[in-house]
C-alpha cells in the first residue's frame, strides 16, 4: 500500500491506504474525500477530478497525455504545472507517500 495525502483548499489533510494500480480518483471517491467528484468515472473526459501534485511526487507518474492537457484547459481552478487529472495518476509502489492538493472548485 502507498499513503496518499489528499489536502484540500482549507488545508483538510485525509490520508489514504492504496494499493499498487488504483488511481488517486478512484481511492479518493472511494475514501470519502471532499473536492474530487470523477463525474465521467476514470475516463479523463471531465476534469473533476483536478489536482495539484507535491512537485517532490511529479516524477512517481507517467507524464501527462494529450487527452489530459486538452481536458485540463476545462477545469474550474486555475491550471499549474504541477496540475493533473487523479483518474490518470495510478499507484506504483507499496510503501510510497504521495501528496496532492485539491483545488477550491472542481466545478
Amino acid at each position: 500500500m502507498a499513503v496518499v495525502k489528499y489536502i484540500s483548499a482549507e488545508g483538510t489533510v485525509t490520508e489514504l491506504d492504496v494499493s499498487p494500480g488504483v488511481n488517486l480518483m478512484q481511492a479518493a471517491v472511494n475514501g470519502g474525500v471532499d473536492g474530487i467528484v470523477g463525474e465521467c468515472g476514470g475516463s479523463a473526459m471531465c476534469a473533476t477530478c483536478h489536482v495539484y501534485v507535491d512537485e517532490k511526487d511529479v516524477g512517481k507518474f507517467d507524464p501527462k497525455s494529450a487527452p489530459e492537457e486538452e481536458m485540463l484547459e476545462c477545469t474550474t481552478s486555475p491550471v499549474q504545472e504541477t496540475s493533473r487529472l487523479s483518474c490518470q495518476l495510478f499507484v506504483t509502489d507499496d510503501g510510497d507517500e504521495i501528496t496532492v492538493y485539491l483545488p477550491e472548485s472542481q466545478q
